[in-house]
């Protein structure tokens, strides 16, 4: 029978590419595995019995992902956070060393203090569409830069680079292809593609990013999902001093896609026109009322999906 002291602790995991540190509190109980299918089992053996309230890891540039998704398969509260928080957190503590061992036990720390919120993860599906809008992205930034070259280009440079071009056009239309599969391919997914299809001015691309990288879409409150991409505005406040607003954090690929999105969404669709131009009106700055859309069309996205309905230009000119 576990002990009871072992139960609702919570875990920090510090990942690297061969292993991973794992320090359990109030137990102050350190252990080490390797970061491997077989690894991953044997922290799921140590870690099950108890019960932790949450495992916090840090995001590692992709090492975290096959243990995160093994913990998540597993039934455990797994949750990725931002490094950043926590390297403030351990700065806040005093702690300016950095180990692996010593990473783990700040984010156990930071799990018991900070109560980070456990929110649904990527499925294998989500993950793959995510990965191909990020290699669009990828492959559309070397297109970009290959086109602002072929003006200084001359002779068999561009010659070169023309067929560099060529071959990019394709692997985008390429991954577009396989886009589109894989939304085909989930009954849910394409509802979800069908009831955002329908805003005008919204393009695939950037509903393929929205469903891959913000899978919590429809789930959560409009204030929610403005604050988890990074669309809700921080006060900084002082007193009687009263400073701009401003956003950051969240999920930058959503918030690039919005940003694309926008100004011909802005163009093209009635409620989203008219709630951009009386911005405007109003002076307020450009793009201080490009973000305010953007955060109107992110809510409005939400509530469609939430409630599965299709856009009603009447409901969202006055949401």
């Amino acid at each position: 029978m576990t002990d009871s002291k072992t139960n609702n602790g919570v875990i920090g995991i510090d990942v690297s590419k061969g292993a991973l540190d794992v320090h359990l509190l109030p137990l102050e109980t350190h252990a080490r595995f390797d970061n491997s299918p077989e690894g991953h089992e044997r922290l799921i053996a140590w870690a099950g019995p108890h019960h932790p309230q949450r495992i916090v890891l840090e995001a590692s540039g992709g090492y975290e992902m096959p243990v995160v998704a093994a913990l998540a398969r597993a039934g455990l509260p797994v949750i990725v956070v931002n490094p950043k928080q926590v390297r403030r957190f351990a700065q806040a503590l005093g702690v300016l060393a950095k180990t692996d061992r010593i990473d783990a036990r700040i984010l156990a720390q930071f799990a018991q203090a900070v109560r980070p919120e456990i929110r649904p993860l990527k499925d294998e599906l989500t993950t793959d569409l995510d990965a191909l809008v990020s290699r669009r992205r990828q492959l559309q930034d070397m297109l970009v830069a290959e086109r602002n070259r072929t003006s200084r280009a001359k002779g068999l440079v561009r010659k070169n680079i023309d067929a560099h071009i060529a071959w990019l056009e394709r692997q985008i239309d390429n991954v577009d292809g396989d886009i589109a599969k894989l939304i085909q391919s989930s009954p849910v997914w394409r509802e979800k593609e069908d009831i955002l299809d329908s805003i005008q001015g919204v393009g695939r691309v950037t509903i393929a990013t929205v469903l891959g990288a913000l899978p919590e879409l429809g789930t959560l409150s409009r204030q929610a999902i403005a604050a988890l991409v990074g669309l809700a505005p921080f006060a900084r406040d002082s007193g009687s001093w009263r400073g701009k607003r401003f956003v950051r954090g969240g999920r930058p690929d959503v918030r690039r896609a919005l940003y694309m999105a926008v100004p011909v969404a802005s163009q093209r669709n009635p409620a989203l026109r008219k709630f951009y131009q009386g911005l405007v009106a109003r002076g307020k700055p450009k793009k201080l009322a490009l973000t305010a859309t953007m955060r109107k069309l992110l809510v409005i996205m939400n509530s469609m999906l939430r409630t599965k309905t299709r856009w009603d230009t009447r409901r969202f000119s006055s949401t």
